[in-house]
Formats: structure tokens, sequence, C-alpha cells
């Protein structure tokens, strides 16, 4: 377990950062700024536990919000040095869990009927966000994987879980019992 002991470093003032294997890189390469997207997703898996959510999704988002800091491990170092350090990377499992829970809370709701709008209680809100950023880091690791490689889960990861992040938006609302605010195209 990392230890932090001194908060600041100074070695970011100039804007270069260092990856997990030692290299220098300016703070606003890509790669810095896909695991600084999933950092935000992070986060804002943090703001909806904090703002309240159903019993179900407590118990699950935790486990999301610690595979996002593997994810985030995973991304920073490049994948030649991966063989040199002993990190946490995303696996196969993690996606096959994002998949059980979406099947699980897709039986509770049933088939989506219509297309809807992001909103309803302010948790399912809150996690309508979350996807957003989540899809954003989606987006952006697919570019990094196109120039640079990235670990083999990293996109499938990353599109479940926005998929699962939409799902637990509606279980959210189901469980408050707030209807889904419905899309009235041209109203």
């Amino acid at each position: 377990m990392p230890r932090l002991t001194k908060i600041y470093t100074k070695r970011g003032d100039k804007g270069e950062t260092s990856l997990g294997g030692g290299q220098r890189v300016r703070k606003d390469t890509l790669r810095v700024q896909v695991y600084g997207t999933v950092d935000e997703l992070n986060s804002q898996i943090g703001v909806a536990l904090a703002v309240g959510l159903c019993e179900r999704l407590v118990e699950l988002l935790p486990s999301i919000q610690n595979e996002l800091f593997d994810l985030g491990s995973d991304l920073c170092f490049l994948e030649e040095d991966k063989a040199k350090y002993p990190l946490p990377q995303i696996e196969l499992r993690h996606v096959t869990r994002l998949e059980e829970v979406i099947d699980e809370m897709t039986a509770v709701l049933g088939p989506l009927k219509n297309f809807i709008l992001p909103g309803g209680s302010l948790g399912s809100a809150q996690l309508h966000v979350a996807r957003t950023v989540c899809r954003r880091a989606e987006r952006e690791a697919t570019t990094l994987a196109n120039e640079e490689g990235v670990g083999e889960h990293v996109l499938t990861y990353l599109n479940r879980l926005s998929d699962a992040l939409f799902v637990m938006a509606r279980y959210e609302n189901s469980q408050q019992g707030v209807a889904e605010p419905l899309w009235q195209p041209r109203a």
C-alpha cells in the first residue's frame, strides 16, 4: 500500500508528471488526460454515493471505485513497463461482474420502452453525470489505444461500466419510486 508522507513534491510545477514507470511527460499528454478522466469519473461516483442511493447501489459502487483506481494504475504504465512492475490491472472478471450487475438490474426494471432523459431523483441524475464522464473516458482511451496501446480489457471495461451506470440510474429511480423522465421528440 503506498504511503504518502508529503502531498506536494513541486515536481509538477512546470507542467510535467511521472508515469508509473518513471517517464516524465507533459500533464496534457493523452495518457495523463485519460487517467485524469477516470479519476474524475471516480469522483462523480463518490458524489452519487454522498447524495444517497439505494442500498444495492451503496453495496456495489465502492468496489467499482476501487476498480477505477486499478484502471488508473493500468493506464499510468506504458504497456512495455507492465511486465516489470506488479500492478493491479483491469481483467475479464471485472467486465463479467459488470455484465452480471446489468442483467440483475435489468431483470428488475424490464426492457427499456422509450428513450429517457437524464434525471429523476438526485442520485439517478448524478449517476447519469458519471455515465457521461465514463463515455468521455472511453472515447479518450480509444484514441490512446490507437496511438500507444492500453490494457487488454480497458476499453471493454469502460464500455460496460457506462452501460452499468445507465442501468443503475434507472434502478435508482425505480427504487426511489420516481418515474423516469421520457424523451418527448419535438416537444
